[in-house]
């Protein structure tokens, strides 16, 4: 996953680069793909069931140790306290009038989180738990008029807000067990986010959003059964939180570029003193 968020990093500043030689103002693609890659700071704070797992496991092998230096040898790792990830989407967008955008698409998210105890006779234990989702989206983005804020000259700033639907896939899975999320029709969440064009080259064009989601959903299955000692309700989690993101957008159906007026580009190469 890493490898393939540079890659995509590489490529987005590689046509920003061109961007600089050739460069429009506004999105005219009528109909366009997209690939999406983010940072996302996942909003999971049930993280401290499998901290509490680690903690109990790390006390029982200091209980087991026979002498000091049997005991010197326990150690643990923590799990971070954050949910850190780096989900990708991809999708179509369609340009319903100008600065006006629907598009639907579908995410991947992947948060594997691994520690590493050590037991009195110096073995190790690995333990871990995984997040992992498949949500639907479709979105609206409107396009804010240039005359109540401009970025980057006149670069289109634009309000994005999206539905969500979890699709099979969505699980939280553990060296414990498994918990598959159930998938309702109404769908889970909602998103929004703001950002602007960043760049436009021939039929690309980038954007970079900030913003919030909330995807919630829940398992027929409780924690306990892929953490000890969990909660025995139903399980629920939320797959959304706090994300940046950039979309490259290559445009499969496009407007034609605006034609410059001649009468305009001749008075531009006159002296302005004459």
């Amino acid at each position: 996953m890493k490898v393939l968020l540079n890659i995509l990093l590489v490529a987005v500043l590689a046509v920003s680069a061109m961007a600089a030689e050739e460069s429009s103002i506004s999105d005219r693609s009528r109909l366009s793909i997209f690939l999406q890659p983010a940072v996302s700071f996942l909003d999971f704070p049930e993280r401290e069931y499998f901290q509490n797992a680690i903690d109990t496991l790390y006390y029982s092998f200091k209980e087991d140790a026979l002498t000091e230096s049997e005991s010197l040898s326990v150690a643990k790792q923590d799990f971070q306290k954050v949910n850190f990830c780096f989900p990708i989407s991809a999708g179509l967008q369609y340009q319903l009038f100008k600065d006006n955008f629907i598009s639907a698409g579908v995410s991947f998210i992947y948060d594997n989180e691994s520690v590493v105890l050590t037991d009195r006779k110096n073995r190790t234990h690995n333990y871990s738990y995984t997040i992992q989702g498949m949500p639907f989206f479709l979105e609206y983005r409107l396009g804010v008029p240039r005359n109540l804020m401009t970025l980057s000259g006149e670069s289109l700033f634009s309000i994005a807000v999206r539905w969500y639907w979890v699709l099979p896939g969505t699980e939280i899975y553990s060296t414990w067990g498994k918990l598959d999320a159930k998938t309702p029709l109404l769908g889970a969440g909602f998103g929004v986010s703001v950002g602007y064009l960043i760049a436009t080259w021939k039929n690309f064009n980038i954007y970079g959003d900030i913003g919030y989601s909330s995807i919630k959903v829940e398992s027929d299955k409780t924690f306990s059964k892929i953490v000890p000692d969990g909660p025995d309700q139903k399980a629920k989690w939320n797959i959304g939180g706090l994300t940046m993101q950039v979309r490259v957008g290559f445009g499969l159906w496009n407007e034609p570029e605006p034609v410059e007026d001649k009468d305009d580009a001749d008075d531009d190469k006159k002296d302005p003193e004459e």
